[in-house]
């Protein structure tokens, strides 16, 4: 689940409890409404937790870094290829 989820059971809740007048005998329309509300609520929360943990670890990147003691030889030219005959 992730913020969108969330989100919607924020708006279903809202719904079930502040837009909703059925009168159900076996159900609490309004308490399932507020049930919904918090559920979106810890749902954002701890996604929004998860995502700045997630930023909040360190990140070491290791460079291994080789020099020589002595300086790196230089190597002439390639010498031209002799020419083919006419």
């Amino acid at each position: 689940m992730g913020i969108g989820s969330g989100i919607f059971l924020i708006a279903l809740g809202a719904i079930l409890a502040f837009a909703v007048r059925a009168d159900v005998w076996w159900l609490d329309v309004h308490a399932v409404g507020w049930v919904l509300i918090l559920a979106g609520a810890t749902i954002v929360l701890s996604v929004l937790w998860f995502w700045n943990d997630r930023r909040r670890r360190a990140r070491t990147v290791i460079v291994e870094e080789n020099k020589l003691s002595h300086p790196a030889q230089v190597c002439p030219p390639p010498a031209e290829p002799p020419s083919p005959p006419c």
